[in-house]
């Protein structure tokens, strides 16, 4: 999505970014931030925050925590009339609900790391742009961006709660299909992993090779973009981006034909270069039980497939026979049995490589 637009005038009075002083940066600019922000200023400290909530020391410390925020001195203004009604808004779903401390303290930990990385990610994000708009160095773009700030906070918090209730829906679309029958179902396999799903790793072909000589900037380019890229080729083909891992992605869908959709296609697009933010990959696809947790997967299945990743050739799926099987069926692919070979960890494994029917080299 493009949103390149021919650079505008500043509005009237307001001096170049680059010109303006370190001073604008003072204690004023602070409380203004704070204003805007957090919705007020911070005029409580522990004790009186305590106090108003009728909240254990405990509890605020956990809480605190887990939002990964620091506790400053029980004596300094740190918190603010915002953050004790948050305070008592989850306190109140912990008891309605009867959550356990660790489940309301998961429930906590989810939004800090989760809004940790998003605020880090967009103010680089703004940074990045300021400093290419305005030719400025970092440290300019840094405070430009922090003058800004208000103006911006409130459409990144709008988009925010607008995508998490699309996100939300989303998830809660697929379960109400995936597990609408389950209630009427024998309860069996007691002991499995919970969530049968395909998974499967793209890993970059030759990674530290290609960045060793890069800038920082171009560096930061060549991820961003490879990151946006195979999300594009996963959401298209029906499959959920887990994370991202440095030079991989690990990639789920829910069933293990549109898994293969997602694998096919981000070999093809890296090999093929259809997509120029995607470079030559790697891929695996294993079918298996998964435990969903942190916003991440685990399981045996991962495992396998993170190994099979490093064993396929640049630009190819490669499989475990046991996924291969639930696929021998289906005429839109093809299935060719690779030899064995010894995988760390996992011992002897047959691989089989996942390919479109009828065109060989897709």
């Amino acid at each position: 999505m493009s949103t390149d637009q021919t650079p505008q005038p500043e509005p009237s009075g307001t001096p170049h970014p680059g010109s303006r002083p370190a001073s604008s940066q003072g204690s004023d600019h602070g409380r203004a931030l704070d204003a805007a922000l957090l919705g007020g200023p911070r005029a409580l400290t522990l004790d009186e925050l305590a106090e108003k909530t009728s909240l254990s020391h405990e509890f605020l410390g956990t809480y605190w925590q887990a939002l990964g925020l620091p506790i400053l001195g029980p004596e300094q203004a740190s918190f603010t009339e915002d953050d004790a009604q948050a305070l008592r808004d989850i306190a109140a779903i912990g008891e309605s609900e009867q959550l356990s401390t660790r489940s309301l303290t998961t429930l906590v930990r989810s939004v800090g790391h989760t809004t940790e990385r998003l605020a880090l990610w967009q103010a680089e994000a703004l940074v990045e742009h300021m400093a290419s708009r305005y030719e400025l160095d970092d440290t300019s773009a840094r405070l430009l961006v922090l003058e800004r700030l208000p103006s911006l906070a409130p459409v990144l918090e709008a988009q925010l709660v607008h995508a998490w209730r699309r996100q939300l829906a989303a998830l809660a679309g697929r379960w109400s299909v995936e597990f609408s029958d389950a209630r009427a179902v024998d309860e069996t396999g007691a002991g499995e992993l919970p969530l049968p799903r395909a998974v499967g790793f793209a890993d970059i072909v030759s990674f530290t090779t290609r960045t060793a000589k890069l800038r920082s900037s171009e560096l930061s380019d060549f991820v961003s973009d490879f990151e946006a890229g195979a999300r594009d080729v996963i959401t298209a083909a029906g499959g959920r981006v887990v994370k991202t891992i440095g030079d991989a992605v690990l990639f789920i869908a829910d069933d293990v034909r549109t898994g293969a959709q997602v694998a096919l296609g981000l070999a093809r697009a890296g090999r093929d270069g259809e997509l120029e933010n995607v470079p030559p990959v790697r891929v695996s696809l294993v079918w298996g039980r998964v435990l969903s947790r942190f916003g991440d997967v685990f399981g045996p299945s991962v495992n396998l497939a993170a190994r099979l990743t490093a064993e396929a050739d640049p630009g190819t799926v490669l499989l475990d026979p046991a996924t291969a099987a639930l696929l021998a069926g289906d005429a839109d692919f093809a299935l060719t049995l690779k030899p064995a070979r010894e995988v760390q960890g996992l011992g002897q494994i047959a691989p089989v490589r996942l390919q479109r029917a009828f065109t060989p080299e897709a």
